[in-house]
Order: C-alpha cells, then sequence, then structure tokens
C-alpha cells in the first residue's frame, strides 16, 4: 500500500498536467507554479522516487523542447534570433574567462569553480553534466556545482517574468535575455511561457544554440585538463538540439495540418509543466546545505554578471 506522501506526489503530477479547462476558474497551472509544487513537496516530504524524477525530467525535457519545434518556422526564428547568436559568443567565452579567475581569487577548488562557471556560461546542469566527465570530476564537485546552479536557476525562474514586465520588456528582449542570463533549458523555456509567445520561440532557438558550446567547450577540457587528470572521460553531446532543428524544419517546408503542430506544441508545454514539477520535488534541503558559501559566492556573482551586462546590451540593441 502506498503511503499518503507517495498519493499526494501522484495526485500532483496529474494535477499539473490536467488542462486548464477542467480546473477551478482562475486557477491555472503556469511553469513556475509547478515548479512551487515541487519545491514545496520537497520542503515538506522527500522525494519518493528520485531515480524516476532524475531520468524522466532528463528525457521529457527534451521531448518537450522537441515538441516546440513544430510551432516554429525555420527562417523566421533565424532571422529574428540572429542578434541573440552574437550575445551568446561573447557572454559564453566571457562568463568562464571570469568565473575561472574569480574562483581562483576566492581560492574555491580548481574543478568545482570551472563547472559552475560552465553551468552559468551555457546551460546550467546539462554543461556541468557533459563537462564533469571530461574533467574526472568526483562526486562532491559535481554534487555541488549542480546544487548551486540548480537553486539559482529555481530561482530565476520566479524573478525574471515580472522584472521583464516592470521594465517593459518586448518579448524579443525579455526572449534573449533569458537565453543568455537563465542556466538551465527547462526554467528558459518556463520563462518564455509565462512571458509570451514570441518569447517563448526566442528563448528556446537562442538557449539551444547556446547549448551547442557545450561540444567545443568539452573539447577545450579535455585539453587543458589532460596532464591533470591522466586522460578524459566522455563527452556527452546534445543530440536532441538537432531534432528540434530538425522539428522546425519540418513544420517549415512541410504541410502538415494545423491540428497536429497545435496538438504537439500543447503537449510539449504540458510535458515542460510536468518536468518543472519534477525537478522542484527532486530538490532537497541537504543538496542546498551541501553548496558552501564560497562556490554560492561564485555562482551569485557569475549570474549577476551576466544577468545585468545582457540586460543592458539587450535593451539598448533590441527594439
Amino acid at each position: 500500500m502506498k503511503s499518503p506522501a507517495k498519493i499526494f506526489y501522484i495526485l500532483l503530477m496529474i494535477l499539473v498536467v490536467l488542462p486548464i479547462d477542467l480546473l477551478p476558474v482562475g486557477v491555472s497551472v503556469a511553469p513556475w507554479f509547478a515548479l512551487f509544487l515541487g519545491l514545496m513537496y520537497a520542503m515538506v516530504f522527500q522525494c519518493p522516487y528520485p531515480k524516476f524524477n532524475k531520468k524522466t525530467s532528463k528525457y521529457l525535457l527534451q521531448a518537450s523542447v522537441v515538441g516546440l519545434g513544430f510551432g516554429m518556422n525555420l527562417v523566421e526564428s533565424l532571422k529574428s534570433g540572429s542578434e541573440g547568436m552574437l550575445f551568446t559568443v561573447v557572454s559564453v567565452v566571457g562568463v568562464m574567462v571570469i568565473g575561472v579567475m574569480l574562483g581562483w581569487w576566492l581560492k574555491i577548488n580548481r574543478k568545482t569553480s570551472y563547472l559552475i562557471s560552465s553551468g552559468t556560461a551555457i546551460c546550467g546542469g546539462s554543461a556541468i553534466a557533459a563537462v564533469g566527465p571530461v574533467l574526472k570530476a568526483d562526486g562532491n564537485e559535481m554534487a555541488v556545482s549542480l546544487g548551486v546552479v540548480f537553486v539559482l536557476n529555481a530561482i530565476a525562474l520566479f524573478i525574471f517574468p515580472p522584472i521583464g514586465r516592470f521594465f517593459e520588456m518586448s518579448q524579443a528582449q525579455f526572449g534573449t535575455w533569458a537565453a543568455i542570463a537563465i542556466h538551465d533549458t527547462s526554467s528558459v523555456v518556463g520563462a518564455g511561457d509565462a512571458y509570451g509567445p514570441e518569447a517563448l520561440r526566442l528563448a528556446t532557438l537562442i538557449k539551444l544554440t547556446r547549448a551547442l558550446w557545450i561540444i567545443p567547450l568539452a573539447l577545450v577540457t579535455m585539453f587543458i585538463f589532460r596532464d591533470k587528470t591522466g586522460g578524459s572521460g566522455k563527452i556527452s553531446i546534445p543530440w536532441f538540439i538537432f531534432l528540434f532543428v530538425l522539428a522546425m524544419v519540418i513544420n517549415t517546408y512541410l504541410p502538415l495540418p494545423e491540428w497536429l503542430t497545435a496538438t504537439l506544441v500543447y503537449l510539449a508545454k504540458k510535458g515542460l509543466v510536468l518536468t518543472l514539477f519534477l525537478i522542484g520535488a527532486g530538490l532537497s534541503v541537504q543538496m542546498v546545505k551541501s553548496v558552501g558559501v564560497k562556490p554560492f559566492v561564485l555562482a551569485v556573482a557569475l549570474w549577476i554578471l551576466i544577468g545585468v551586462s545582457s540586460f543592458f546590451v539587450v535593451m539598448a540593441t533590441i527594439p
């Protein structure tokens, strides 16, 4: 017989994916609310299915991103997202250099500071998971890096949309800013969806372009840490990004019925909401406590740096 905590967990999963019209008037399970429900569950109960959470959230996020591609036009997306590509190049290189130097100044473990910088510069947990095996980071170095980036990533989903509305950012401005300044793809897509359809489209496109930097970063990491680690580990390539591009190509050039593409996009958004709930429910108090002060200071400093600098650049260059 399942415990009440497990039953409540299953009921919450069902709740976040229910169609809006089945819920009470005025209640909408938005991405940020799904993450909030997951976080509140994690604070009160211990996640009953940690392995299920970890694997399902990973693959469900990838499937949801691919599904969103069926709602995007390849030509229009590339044209409108071209300015964000330039910001991506500058910010990735800048954050990596500053992060490593700041980590050295704070006397943080070299691999930990490198992992935190990678997660901030590219795409949060995905970048850390990809680079970690290459530099042969141990379990503690991985846990600290993932923990601090995850905490900031969760905070971002709550605060970015209100900040965007306060400064009256356009859809294009917010989508570009979110893609550059928020760590993980899940929260980038969630924040974009909360702000509007154009912000969602741009945020997804630019963030996935940014995620491709995992490949050159892993190759550079292999070279930098070769002598220190006695070899290099396996590089994890985010193959789902190419499926996302394929989905955009199909939607752009094949005469798919509108009901089909609309259904795929709808299911993708529901998948994203469930993903954020699972991610939130996977957080633990122990994870937060294990981070430590100095790694958290480094992560916050880099986050403020990329968030503030990209905000002013976006506001000055994108209408």
